[in-house]
């Protein structure tokens, strides 16, 4: 049987996460502002939840309709076929959005669907009362302009949260966009990487992952792995099909903080995701930076100073980073910063920009690719 599944994701991903589906083998990708949508079979929730490495979540759509009446959004939810996935004990809370339509109350959104599947489930069950004491199935809805999507949940907490990272620096960076920064930079395993403010060690350790072609959700729990409607050995059958494409290499990846107790933080972190013996970190100065090599890729997510006193302390540090960089010939940088003065601050013009959001904070990704200085 074959579902259409939404994938969420940070605005400026959306190709990344497109072309990642369909190196997968999912069928009609197709994106939006903010999401992307494909095809495929129940075993496509085992796949795409464990190895994504730019998505945010895996929804099941089980429908989709225009509604500008609380009316006609009952009578939507109420003619899909929630049975085939929630039985008559699991729990199903509500959640969701509306954004430029007329139902604009969220919380009477919930109420409303939430009732709509009680009486859908009362019709095929022949219950009057759910005990919701099972396991936990999610509903989440979007209304956009009276478009309304209804969808389930397979994957529970979003898919940045690979396991790896329970402790963190003060800002910390999703490792969604460690991981987007890090393919768009084309790395792949090969040559010297750095990350120089690697604070809690995301951009090495997502570098690392797939230098190793290991895929990201390999050590943690997915919320459809406890759904009685889903055969457990898709699971089975996603990781073994996964484990057998990793890579085993010498790779050399490293990430430098200038404070001790980031460092300390990003080496655990390496551990739990098992790639301690790929990626190395060490205390250092980012202004101090010197090649190691000839040739070489840093992707990095310096401070972007967003308070005033921040700000000027951010514009010398992007100086001091530029001075140094400047005597690394052949060296491709990719840098994300928020500051409307990175690159009169850093000392040059950036061959390439992409705009990112690092959660709500507008960034811009600085790419200079050509670094034979003439």
């Amino acid at each position: 049987m074959e579902f259409r599944y939404c994938v969420p994701c940070l605005f400026g991903l959306e190709g990344l996460a497109a072309d990642e589906l369909r190196r997968l083998g999912m069928a009609a990708v197709s994106a939006e502002n903010g999401r992307v949508f494909f095809s495929g079979g129940p075993d496509a929730i085992a796949a795409t939840n464990l190895n994504l490495r730019t998505g945010e979540r895996v929804l099941l759509e089980l429908g989709a309709f225009e509604a500008r009446s609380f009316e006609q959004l009952f009578e939507g939810a109420k003619a899909l076929p929630w049975e085939q996935f929630i039985p008559k004990d699991a729990a199903f809370p509500v959640t969701g959005y509306s954004l430029n339509s007329q139902l604009a109350s969220v919380p009477d959104c919930q109420r409303i669907l939430k009732k709509a599947v009680v009486e859908r489930l009362k019709s095929r069950y022949g219950l009057s009362w759910f005990p919701e004491t099972g396991e936990t199935v999610q509903l989440r809805f979007s209304i956009m302009k009276d478009h309304v999507s209804l969808c389930l949940d397979t994957s529970g907490e979003g898919l940045h949260k690979r396991g790896y990272r329970p402790v963190h620096n003060a800002a910390p960076l999703r490792e969604t966009l460690a991981a987007a920064m890090v393919q768009l930079s084309r790395y792949r395993g090969k040559g010297e990487f750095v990350d120089p403010f690697c604070g809690s060690g995301t951009i090495p350790i997502e570098a690392a992952l797939i230098a190793k072609n290991r895929a990201p959700g390999l050590n943690r729990h997915f919320a459809a792995m406890d759904w009685r409607v889903l055969d457990s050995k898709i699971w089975e059958q996603a990781r073994e099909t996964a484990l057998a494409k990793e890579f085993h290499g010498d790779y050399a990846i490293l990430g430098s903080d200038i404070d001790p107790k980031a460092v300390a933080i990003a080496r655990k972190n390496a551990e739990r995701a098992g790639v301690e013996d790929v990626v190395r970190f060490e205390v250092a100065d980012a202004m101090a930076f010197e090649r190691s090599t000839e040739r070489g890729v840093i992707v990095t997510n310096p401070p972007y100073g967003e308070r005033i006193m921040e700000k000027q302390e951010a514009e010398a540090l992007y100086t001091g980073f530029g001075r140094a960089l400047a005597r690394c010939e052949g060296w491709q940088v990719y840098l994300l910063s928020s500051h409307t003065e990175f690159e009169r601050c850093f000392g040059k013009n950036a061959d390439k920009k992409r705009k990112l959001y690092n959660g709500m904070i507008k960034c811009d990704l600085f790419m200079y690719t050509d670094r034979g200085e003439k």
